[in-house]
């Protein structure tokens, strides 16, 4: 009696619903780490609180006259810069992961490709949500009372999330290429600090030298924290949200098909 073969097809890619189930099984991975290792928070829980301390008192009343005329300034610039901050996270988890090889053991599961570094992407707005919270939070302990109401705060907070999550694909693709997580963190910080620092995030663009005010004028980061200022002060719209979602838009139409590319040679 001849032994029967039995011969099954098995897919060569996952299909659409088993890559969002991926997806959201790698994003609760990401989210378990943290609870294990509270310490990866301390960026988004302590970096809003100093730093709304620091700059609201070492600035204020220089720039507005007093702290509670600077800090409907302040607190957008702290809440813009401290999240975007919070994306070089991900880049550099990103290059740990894969220098650790858990990336080599994703890749003998049956699971989607793409799966791991969508879930880590999608895991990471929970970070940015938490540092978002604890900006207005600090900032109504100081007696920061937003004008334009709840519903406005919240846009706000919807916002800068999405463009940080936009962003984060920058710092990605960095983590993917990089050699090391140091170097990622080294080459992030190094195109932050131009755009958060020279930007009206802390100080208004008039009070800088004219040859300068040029860069502070185009700068995204710009655009996004006078969004979001018109948001929680006047509770309006503007053209600098139009212009901050188009922005994140094109970054993720650039480096979204340029992470996964240089993701997928590697996974």
């Amino acid at each position: 009696m001849s032994a029967l073969t039995l011969e099954r097809d098995l897919p060569r890619t996952a299909s659409l619903t088993q890559t969002l189930q991926n997806t959201l099984t790698m994003a609760g991975r990401g989210l378990v780490k943290i609870r294990r290792t509270p310490e990866q928070l301390i960026d988004v829980t302590l970096q809003p609180i100093l730093f709304t301390l620091m700059f609201t008192y070492i600035f204020g009343g220089a720039i507005a006259g007093d702290v509670q005329n600077y800090l409907p300034i302040i607190i957008p610039g702290i809440l813009v810069q401290t999240v975007i901050t919070t994306s070089v996270v991900t880049g550099t988890q990103l290059r740990e992961d894969m220098d650790k090889g858990v990336f080599d053991r994703f890749r003998s599961l049956p699971i989607a490709r793409i799966a791991p570094l969508s879930g880590a992407l999608l895991a990471d707005t929970v970070r940015y949500a938490i540092a978002t919270t604890l900006t207005f939070t600090m900032g109504y302990i100081m007696g920061f009372r937003p004008e334009g109401g709840l519903g406005a705060v919240i846009t706000a907070g919807v916002l800068v999330i999405v463009c940080s999550w936009a962003i984060s694909w920058i710092f990605a693709f960095f983590g993917v290429i990089a050699r090391s997580a140091s170097s990622v963190q080294g080459i992030s910080m190094l195109v932050l600090f131009p755009l958060t620092f020279v930007s009206n995030a802390f100080v208004p663009a008039n009070t800088m030298p004219s040859w300068l005010q040029w860069f502070v004028d185009i700068n995204p980061v710009s655009h996004l924290v006078t969004a979001v200022r018109d948001l929680v002060n006047n509770g309006t719209i503007g053209s600098d949200a139009v212009i901050s979602l188009l922005g994140a838009a094109v970054i993720v139409a650039v480096f979204a098909p340029l992470t996964v590319r240089a993701y997928m040679r590697k996974a």
